[in-house]
């Protein structure tokens, strides 16, 4: 009754408030808005421009267009990153809560994982909160492992293959160990010899773990959640029975 007198008389519901993060105020959100898709297409062009001047080992003008591509898509997302600092209130706390992005900042070609935003929209037919939650974190969880291995591989090939003793001289040789690397096998037949090759092999090593302990935690929760279902099942068919039986004695 109360609903339809209100509803009779014109009373609006209170507006829900909009989570937002720490230090985030009106503009931070609405330059974020503004510039999502022309940074998603930056580091897309980084990646892409970065992926031809390692593998094709560029030179001439070929090699300055390349780089000055790398360094203007770097440049707009240091310029993203300063600008809505300016923009947050308090800024201390904005950067607290936005450690993923100063991250992209360091290594834009993480940058493309915001794509993978598309993909998770397709798990919002399934019928739990929990089941979307578990079919993000893996779309997330696999495509950020993806990203991770080209773009190392792309790294340790730039140091590598050049230098002497090396054994990674081909971008598939790279894939490869960049693959075991991050799987945790480690067989052993690909080793970095130079100190880039090596830090960019402890990145991959960190990310590795996080990722692969994600992507088994996400895969467990969704056993575990059909094994409860299943055992449920069968007390739920009781249930109905009891009621259909009560119905037909009635």
């Amino acid at each position: 009754m109360t609903d339809e007198t209100g509803a009779a008389a014109g009373v609006r519901a209170p507006a829900v408030p909009i989570k937002t993060k720490p230090g985030e105020t009106d503009a931070t959100r609405r330059w974020s808005s503004a510039m999502y898709w022309p940074l998603t297409i930056a580091a897309l062009l980084f990646l892409v421009s970065y992926t031809v001047h390692v593998i094709g080992r560029l030179t001439g003008g070929a090699a300055v267009l390349t780089s000055l591509i790398i360094g203007l898509s770097w440049l707009l997302f240091v310029s993203d990153y300063l600008v809505r600092l300016a923009l947050s209130r308090p800024r201390g706390a904005w950067v607290r809560s936005h450690l993923s992005s100063l991250a992209m900042v360091v290594m834009p070609a993480l940058r493309p994982v915001r794509l993978l935003d598309a993909s998770t929209r397709l798990a919002t037919f399934r019928r739990s909160a929990g089941s979307t939650l578990r079919a993000r974190l893996l779309i997330y969880g696999v495509g950020s492992a993806l990203l991770l291995i080209w773009y190392i591989s792309l790294v340790v090939l730039q140091f590598e293959r050049d230098a002497p003793g090396a054994s990674i001289d081909s971008f598939g040789d790279a894939v490869w160990w960049a693959f075991c690397t991050v799987t945790t096998v480690g067989y052993g037949d690909f080793v970095p010899v130079t100190v880039p090759g090596r830090v960019a092999a402890v990145v991959l090593m960190a990310g590795g773990v996080v990722l692969v302990g994600l992507i088994v935690a996400t895969i467990s929760s969704a056993v575990l959640e059909r094994v409860a279902n299943a055992q449920a099942q069968p007390e739920h068919l009781g249930d109905a029975e009891k009621a259909d039986a009560a119905e037909d004695a009635s």
